[in-house]
This record gives C-alpha cells, structure tokens and sequence, in this order.
C-alpha cells in the first residue's frame, strides 16, 4: 500500500478482500504501513496474510524509527518486505545493506518478499540483466535457506508511472532470474521460487502478465 491508508480507506481495503472470493491455491499478501500492521493483521480475512514493508538488520538497538524482524513476529505478522525500488533510489539502501536485511529477517523466522530492478536509464542503456543480476546475487550470497523467499521484479520504470512492462518484457526477466537461479545456487531453488511482478499493475493487465510461464504472481 506504500505510505497510503487510514483506518476509514483500510476497513474499505479489508471488507473487499473478505468479499473475495479468493482461489484457495492463491497465497495473498498485502503490504502495510507499519503503524497499521497489527490493526489490518487482525481484522483480515484468514486467506489473507499482512506483510510490513520494511525491517533493519538487527534485532533491537538505538535505529530511530526503524522497526525490527522481532517487533513484527511479536505482533504476529510473519511476512516483509526488502529491497523495494523506493528503499533503494528514494532512501539510499545498497545493495549489501538490503542482502543483511534479508539475511536477519530470513534467520529471525519472517517470509521475504526480496525486491530488484532497473532504472529506465539502465533499461535503455541495455544493462537490465547487469542490475537484476548484480542486485539478485547481493542477496543470493547469503541465504542459506529459500523456503521462505519470493523474488520481486519491480523495474523502477514501471511502478507508479503507468508505464507496464509487455507480460513478454516481464517474461523475458523473470526467465533470466530463473536461468540465473538455475546456475548460481540450485535447479531445485530455480524451479521452487516464486517469481513475481510488479509495477503498474491492474487488474486489466494482470491476468495476461499472469499467463507468462515464470511470472508467479
């Protein structure tokens, strides 16, 4: 939901995601500003999951507002994510600071939503694969365990400027990562993770994006 929401547009949000119906093979996970995450965790339908945006690297200590893997278990939320675009160009994050991120959450017992992407210059300069690939083995590094990872490309071109890439552009990636997957860490991680996509997405437009063999969600 990025930084948008009060309580009045969030019961709206949550009484049309209890009306549904959802496919019981569909794993759903909305993404909550932090000081609404427990407020939405408990009053979501249970085919729905909550998910904080964002965590540090560490458990507890003096970070100013920040909030922390444990915080968001305490609360009973089991999901985050990392690495969003907007963390990475808006905020500064690198990609070895978001790969520790990853690693802390990962080792404290949350679900990972682990973000990449290029930048329109990158993508027009033809260094699409270079970003993706780089940004995807910062974190490839250090997980030992990819049970509970899923791999967000979010190509920073496309999220919020109404610019989506072709189900055929997205496609196109999300086989390249899964390729890379396949030869840097195992074909078994390759074929298990899911790969998802994201940036100006619709409901017009998904389910074609949806049709593509390695686009996941």
């Amino acid at each position: 939901w990025k930084m948008n929401g009060v309580k009045k547009e969030i019961d709206g949000i949550i009484d049309f995601l209890k009306a549904g119906p959802i496919s019981a093979d569909v794993e759903v996970v909305v993404g909550v500003p932090a000081i609404y995450l427990e407020y939405v965790k408990n009053n979501l339908p249970s085919s729905v999951a909550a998910s904080a945006q964002n965590a540090y690297k560490v458990p507890k200590g003096a970070f100013t507002g920040e909030i922390s893997p444990a915080m968001i278990l305490d609360i009973g939320v089991s999901w985050v994510i990392l690495g969003h675009s907007e963390r990475r160009n808006v905020f500064g994050e690198s990609d070895e600071l978001i790969s520790e991120k990853v690693v802390h959450a990962l080792d404290s017992g949350l679900s990972v939503v682990a973000c990449i992407g290029e930048k329109l210059e990158e993508r027009e300069a033809g260094k699409t694969e270079a970003v993706v690939f780089k940004q995807i083995k910062a974190i490839a590094d250090k997980i030992k365990d990819w049970s509970k990872v899923v791999v967000a490309y979010e190509p920073v071109w496309a999220i919020g400027t109404g610019k989506t890439a072709t189900p055929q552009q997205a496609q196109e990636v999300h086989r390249k990562l899964r390729d890379w997957l396949s030869k840097n860490v195992s074909e078994s991680v390759a074929q298990s993770t899911q790969i998802v996509y994201g940036g100006s997405v619709t409901a017009t437009n998904c389910k074609e994006l949806a049709k593509e063999a390695d686009i996941d969600g």
